[in-house]
């Protein structure tokens, strides 16, 4: 793994989707844990509009005693609902099929 400096990352498996099997570093926030989404841009090969490949965070497993081993991103083929903060006061989103 490359010298980072101050940067903190952590090698995190990826499953399902075309990252299946691979490991990469990803860079850890403040409380040193890894971003819940991660996206991955993957470029058309005909000119158009990239793709892009939804993880998300999920805990790798436990150990006996309960103690989590670290993380892994599964992949989410809907993609990113919405990357607005919910707060228990917001409204829901409203169903992308609305039929009165």
């Amino acid at each position: 793994m490359a010298d980072t400096g101050a940067v903190k990352s952590e090698d995190t498996p990826f499953e399902g989707g075309p990252m299946d099997g691979r490991v990469l570093p990803v860079l850890l926030g403040p409380t040193g844990h890894p971003p819940k989404t991660y996206r991955i841009p993957v470029p058309d090969a005909a000119g158009g509009p990239a793709t892009v490949l939804v993880y998300r965070r999920e805990p790798r497993g436990h150990t006996r005693l309960g103690i989590q081993k670290g993380w892994k991103y599964t992949y989410d083929p809907e993609g990113p609902a919405s990357d607005r903060l919910r707060w228990p006061w917001s409204k829901p989103d409203k169903p992308a099929d609305t039929d009165g």
